[in-house]
């Protein structure tokens, strides 16, 4: 028998405080590595090119949106995963 999947607001938590770690709480390690390399990487990008007077935010743009973005899909994932468990041993 197969254990039920974490609930999808606990995985939300986790990958709003840790990036990459939702993913593994799906399952995906892999894909939480690239979340995160793409987040650093991304973030380092626009820090070394935006412009001088700009906000920390703005600088920091890229690595952000990459960040929201594995917050988003980490959700997703737990939301299908904790809906097709639940089709399958309804």
């Amino acid at each position: 028998m197969k254990f039920a999947p974490l609930s999808p607001y606990i995985v939300l938590a986790v990958a709003a405080i840790l990036p990459g770690v939702g993913q593994l709480l799906n399952r995906q390690p892999v894909r939480g590595l690239v979340f995160l390399f793409f987040s650093l990487l991304l973030g380092a990008y626009t820090l070394k090119t935006a412009a001088p007077d700009v906000s920390i935010v703005g600088k920091l743009s890229g690595g952000l949106f990459v960040y929201a973005m594995s917050i988003f899909d980490a959700y997703k994932h737990a939301r299908i995963r904790t809906t097709l468990w639940m089709h399958h041993n309804a």
